[in-house]
């Protein structure tokens, strides 16, 4: 299994495209793939591109909240599906999730801003499922589970993936800092995705805790305390963006003894 991150940056970034990414996995010749979120807007056609993903391909979709940097994108992936839908070159069907507030909004800013011809496929190849707190389903052939991460902004789920049989397991805490209630999820977590919006050397010049965010040591500390195994920071700001990796890691490699990822816009990592 791999991660591409398509973004990794917050909703105001300029030089990096805003944090999305997507899972996937082959299996007999067949490779699956699970798009989480899909950044602010377009873009994420670009993206995909680069990183050599069809949307043709892409037929699971997981939208964790309603914020404009990472709803936008999805809107765009249900034109694109659609519309290839309508021209007879999309083949099969494609699912969309989320909580019950983001699938209100993605099928209302369908029926609004897409043709007649496009939106016949909603319902019938194009599903709208809404999912629940602690819910499992399977997806790209994995157990998943979402969870409530009970923002104080926009209700956002996260999720834990089941990777394989031997217990080895992805969790994603959504862009926002992980809370005790997502302990069940978290803890042991071979993969811990977390948001670190900046340095803490910095927090007096991006003021994440006014944001609901991290720094780069809180998301460090949070990792070593839980048992994780290997940590991927995400959703950070940009004006380090050249020296992010380096900068990132100096901080954060002292109180983390796990490995920990600073990845760029369309790095992969081996899952």
């Amino acid at each position: 299994m791999r991660l591409t991150l398509l973004g990794t940056g917050n909703a105001l970034v300029t030089e990096c495209y805003n944090t999305c990414f997507v899972i996937s996995d082959e299996k007999n010749g067949e490779t699956r793939h699970l798009l989480v979120d899909g950044g602010g807007g377009n873009g994420i056609l670009r993206q995909l591109k680069l990183a050599g993903i069809d949307p043709h391909d892409v037929h699971e979709v997981f939208v964790t909240h309603k914020h404009l940097d990472h709803l936008m994108g999805v809107v765009w992936m249900v034109r694109v599906i659609c519309q290839r839908m309508a021209q007879g070159t999309y083949q099969g069907e494609a699912w969309f999730y989320g909580h019950d507030e983001v699938i209100g909004l993605l099928d209302a800013m369908a029926e609004q801003l897409l043709t007649t011809r496009q939106t016949a496929f909603i319902g019938t190849r194009v599903h709208l499922v809404t999912v629940r707190d602690g819910e499992r389903r399977e997806l790209i052939g994995h157990e998943v589970t979402f969870f409530d991460i009970r923002s104080t902004k926009a209700r956002q789920f996260g999720f834990s993936m089941m990777l394989d049989n031997e217990g080895h397991r992805l969790t994603c805490c959504g862009d926002e800092p992980y809370a005790d209630h997502e302990r069940p999820y978290a803890e042991g977590a071979t993969w811990l995705l977390h948001e670190a919006f900046c340095l803490r050397s910095q927090a007096d010049v991006f003021h994440p805790y006014e944001k609901c965010h991290s720094t780069v040591a809180d998301a460090c500390e949070l990792a070593e305390g839980l048992g994780v195994r290997n940590l991927v920071l995400y959703h950070t700001e940009d004006r380090n963006i050249a020296h992010r990796r380096e900068l990132y890691l100096a901080e954060g490699a002292p109180l983390y003894h796990g490995n920990l990822y600073v990845p760029d816009d369309l790095d992969i990592i081996e899952l």
